[in-house]
């Protein structure tokens, strides 16, 4: 019987993670610096990147949980996802208010984070190398309280803000590529010896 949604093996199933994990990073890496070098002085690239970030999130989690064994086994991947998705729209019709687009990712970041968080506990018997992850989604859901209490406030916050959070996003996600790259040297070095 071959079942397409099947779980693969450990070495497999950590190969993807590693490429999915430098992908998430570098994609992170390049909307940091667009969102830092361009994106403050022009509004219209502003917004546009503001709507991308949530979109792209709900495709990674969508192209990881249906590798990982299905989007039905995968079911914080499926509801961030869908929480990634109605971001984006929500982004989209808050904009041009940054208030309002910062308190938009500042509830997005807590979902995300708790989500995320449940997929990195959930993964770790069957990959390992999931603590970075695991941190991640927790100091995301501390950083959209953060940003839940700015977007109250008098001040207007800027793309900028958005940038420091996706910049400890990419730290994470690189951090969890090389980790999982560690623990296969690890045991390739335990086998050969």
């Amino acid at each position: 019987m071959n079942d397409s949604h099947a779980v693969p093996d450990r070495a497999a199933q950590e190969r993807w993670l590693k490429t999915y994990y430098l992908t998430r990073a570098v994609f992170s890496f390049v909307w940091v610096a667009a969102a830092v070098g361009v994106a403050r002085h022009s509004m219209g690239f502003a917004a546009a990147l503001l709507v991308c970030y949530p979109a792209w999130d709900a495709l990674a989690n969508l192209a990881d949980g249906s590798r990982s064994g299905g989007l039905a086994a995968n079911r914080t991947q499926a509801a961030n996802a869908v929480a990634s998705l109605a971001v984006a729209a929500a982004v989209a019709v808050a904009l041009p208010d940054m208030n309002r687009v910062l308190g938009v990712f500042g509830a997005w970041a807590i979902l995300s984070g708790m989500l995320q968080l449940g997929t990195g506990l959930r993964r770790w018997k069957a990959c390992g190398a999931q603590w970075a992850m695991i941190l991640s989604g927790g100091q995301s859901a501390l950083a959209g309280a953060v940003f839940i209490f700015q977007a109250g406030t008098a001040v207007v916050p800027t793309i900028t803000t958005v940038a420091g959070y996706a910049g400890f996003g990419a730290f994470y996600f690189l951090v969890s590529a090389l980790s999982l790259q560690a623990g296969a040297w690890r045991r390739k070095g335990a086998v050969s010896r």
